[in-house]
């Protein structure tokens, strides 16, 4: 008798869990449905696309490599990519800190922290074309340009922002940073609420600083996100297209231009959809191999910790 209600519990326990798992994969299978569908399914037809001649998108015959080799031996490609790198860097130094700081700021604050909250999370909900044109006439180098009516009234000559190929990246990034910090501010604030709170008044009753208090603990705690969000920071910004395009077109010279406006003027300017597939699909390897050099260190961090 014991053993059949064992059988009888164990038996339940197996429905439990079946019907459990069933609702999660019911739940579960569109959203894969349309991950493979409009993500995976147009990367993979772009991968194979890229070693075919085509017209329009429609296959001619295989060339094997050739869409590579003629996009790495165009002399726009190395020079795009150091620019796409410059991007890269700047972002780390301007945009990646910034959300950094001042979520700590704002969780250090009484009062006034929401409104805070939502003022700096604003640029996050402008479209990017309108916050791209909004710089535009920020940086505008004529007397119109918004900085250069400022710097007028301190009897300094107009300045072409976006004109100065040493300079022009920073702008665009600039530009980028403050659309985007709210919204990572957030993410790092909602990680820096979650930290026990005991940690930081045994740091006070031991007469930690802030800045000690900071290291010692708002850091490490903090350090999965911190990584997670730099990956994402490189990946987005490696990508990096509408805001060189609307702004500069690439300009001056081809100073801001990026592998991925590359790849926008092989399909949109050129109409040479192969080499554009192609470009997209060095940029992949790229940003794969990045990922994965991620991976290796936080497996690394992880197991030291």
């Amino acid at each position: 008798m014991k053993r059949k209600d064992n059988r009888s519990v164990e038996k339940c326990k197996l429905l439990y869990r079946f019907k459990k798992q069933g609702i999660a994969w019911a739940m579960l299978i569109p959203f894969l449905a349309c991950l493979i569908l409009f993500v995976w399914q147009p990367n993979i037809q772009g991968i194979i696309l890229s070693f075919f001649n085509l017209k329009g998108y429609e296959p001619i015959d295989f060339c094997g490599f050739k869409n590579y080799e003629i996009v790495i031996k165009n002399t726009n490609f190395m020079k795009t990519l150091w620019n796409t790198v410059q991007y890269v860097l700047w972002s780390v130094v301007v945009g990646y800190l910034v959300p950094v700081v001042l979520a700590i700021i704002v969780n250090e604050l009484r009062r006034m922290s929401g409104v805070l909250k939502f003022v700096y999370y604003l640029p996050a909900m402008v479209p990017t074309i309108a916050v791209s044109m909004l710089w535009y006439y920020i940086y505008y180098g004529g007397e119109g340009g918004l900085l250069n009516m400022l710097l007028s009234f301190l009897g300094v000559a107009p300045v072409g922002w976006l004109d100065n190929a040493n300079t022009t990246i920073l702008m665009i990034i600039i530009s980028v940073t403050w659309k985007g910090f709210g919204a990572t501010m957030l993410i790092y604030l909602a990680a820096l609420q979650s930290i026990d709170k005991n940690l930081y008044e045994a740091a006070a009753v031991d007469g930690a600083s802030v800045w000690h208090r900071i290291r010692y603990i708002t850091i490490p705690e903090m350090s999965g996100i911190l990584m997670l969000n730099f990956i994402r920071q490189i990946i987005a910004v490696f990508q990096i297209v509408q805001e060189p395009l609307t702004m500069t077109g690439g300009g001056p010279n081809g100073a801001s231009a990026t592998l991925g406006l590359l790849a926008y003027n092989y399909a949109f300017k050129y109409y040479k959809i192969g080499n554009s597939l192609a470009t997209n699909v060095i940029m992949l390897v790229l940003l794969m191999v990045l990922t994965l050099i991620y991976q290796i260190i936080d497996k690394k961090y992880s197991d030291d910790v």
